[in-house]
């Protein structure tokens, strides 16, 4: 079994067809086709059933393919790590982390560190928790910023909790407040039309988790939107949102705190356990986990 056996495996398991794969690859169809049975045989299983029109994998095919993703991903790790051994003068790290952090921490993170690596090229996913814990998981990331308030440690992850994140309820500025009050009570926004995240946003199940402990259904003014698209809308005046503080920034809201204990999430910085990171990932490792001092 080599690797070249398994980036082939893996793009005819992506393309679901051996010519457009070879496309993708670079190589002959046949030479893609030869390599594939020669990883079948030296497996002793048929890994992809050949059908009219494309192929489908069996069930060893299905079962290989993320080994073979992370066995490929763990090369890469190793040629990056390689590489830039001596300095920093070139690499790259995988970043993931979430909308609003995305939006609000991380460009002046990524800016400084940039400044002092400029040769070292961050490449980032955005993304909900749960899909950043399982890209960690395929090896597809070096490191997630994440959003979780109970456990630590989870599908071979290693994580370290950074700090709070306060949510608080932005509205627009030309827009009459949900309060007049300095403090804001959840059942505040009883009535007040919010604009909401898609489904799956950590933010949107925790806006109306806390609206149903409180006895009320939220009223949505708009739903389905990204972080981007929420802060447009309230500054337009479509209604308030419930957001973290660290994307509150600016002069484009009515920012209200909410009233003791107030409602907050714990960002965690993730990697995988037992993987020693490329140094270029190290270095922004060490900025991240001095946010927790």
């Amino acid at each position: 079994m080599q690797l070249h056996q398994l980036g082939y495996f893996v793009a005819v398991a992506d393309a679901r067809h051996f010519t457009r794969a070879a496309e993708q690859v670079g190589v002959a169809q046949p030479t893609l086709s030869q390599q594939v049975r020669a990883l079948e045989r030296d497996l002793g299983a048929t890994l992809i059933a050949r059908r009219p029109g494309g192929i489908e994998l069996t069930a060893a095919g299905e079962e290989l393919l993320p080994i073979a993703r992370r066995i490929l991903a763990d090369a890469d790790t190793a040629r990056r790590a390689l590489t830039e051994l001596a300095d920093l003068k070139r690499g790259r790290v995988r970043l993931g982390a979430t909308p609003s952090l995305c939006t609000g921490l991380l460009p002046q993170i990524v800016a400084e560190y940039h400044r002092t690596n400029p040769g070292v090229g961050i490449v980032i996913t955005e993304g909900g928790s749960q899909d950043l814990r399982a890209r960690l998981d395929d090896a597809e990331l070096d490191l997630a910023l994440l959003t979780d308030g109970h456990t630590r440690e989870q599908h071979g992850l290693q994580t370290t909790p950074l700090f709070v994140e306060e949510l608080v309820v932005i509205s627009s500025l030309d827009a009459a407040p949900p309060t007049t009050r300095a403090r804001l009570a959840i059942t505040d926004l009883r009535d007040t039309p919010l604009v909401m995240f898609r489904a799956g946003y950590d933010l949107r199940e925790q806006t109306t988790t806390a609206c149903r402990e409180h006895g009320f259904e939220p009223r949505f003014a708009v739903e389905g939107a990204e972080m981007d698209a929420v802060l447009r809308f309230v500054a337009a005046g479509v209604g308030a949102a419930l957001v973290p503080a660290t994307v509150a920034t600016g002069e484009r809201f009515r920012v209200t705190p909410l009233r003791p204990p107030g409602l907050g999430r714990t960002v965690l910085l993730a990697r995988r356990t037992g993987i020693e990171l490329p140094r270029a990932a190290t270095e922004l490792e060490r900025r991240l986990l001095a946010l927790a001092s």
